[in-house]
């Protein structure tokens, strides 16, 4: 009997279709470039990397964009923009059966936990560098919600999930690459 799992994925995709292929050099340039980002990443000590200057843009519009929902919302809102952009990317191209372009935006997705983690293990210290405010969101909403003693040990988790996030992206790319690739070979 197949586990559950791969039942789940055959039955995805018998309902949306099969992924589209990718060329076997697209795809290794694609993994080239995660690996060498993922690098980067672990490698940077600021807990600012150069896709986060793309992020703040959009952290700074959810706060605009979630104030209609009440003061708690707009404060969470700069992390959900950040969060929910590239979800719904990464929805459009799960639905067009993009491999890359779903890749992309999950790889996307978790790029930011890293950042968001460094900001709220930052909660107490206060030491990094705010955009239009006094007081990090993490420190507002940790401390209301009873957790700002705590505010290292949910960063790290969050750095640590962004980074299992972006290493699961890699081997789910690396796996429908050889799966494309043994699609492609002549039957014996």
């Amino acid at each position: 009997m197949a586990p559950a799992t791969l039942t789940s994925v055959a039955l995805l995709e018998e309902i949306f279709g099969d992924w589209k292929p990718v060329s076997r050099i697209s795809g290794i340039a694609w993994l080239c470039f995660y690996t060498l980002f993922l690098v980067y990443a672990l490698a940077s000590r600021s807990g600012f990397l150069i896709l986060d200057y793309v992020n703040l843009i959009i952290h700074e519009g959810g706060h605009f964009f979630f104030s209609w929902f009440g003061n708690t919302i707009m404060i969470l809102g700069g992390t959900l923009g950040e969060l929910l952009v590239p979800l719904l990317c990464a929805l459009y191209f799960f639905w067009q059966r993009e491999t890359t372009g779903f890749a992309f935006s999950i790889f996307w997705f978790f790029e930011n936990f890293p950042y968001i983690g460094t900001y709220m293990a930052d909660a107490r210290t206060a030491s990094l560098p705010l955009v239009g405010s006094e007081e990090s969101d993490w420190t507002i909403l940790f401390t209301r919600w009873g957790l700002l003693a705590q505010d290292q040990k949910i960063g790290s988790a969050m750095r640590t999930l962004g980074y299992f996030g972006m290493l699961a992206v890699i081997a789910w790319l690396a796996s429908r690459l050889r799966h494309d690739a043994s699609l492609a070979k002549p039957s014996q």
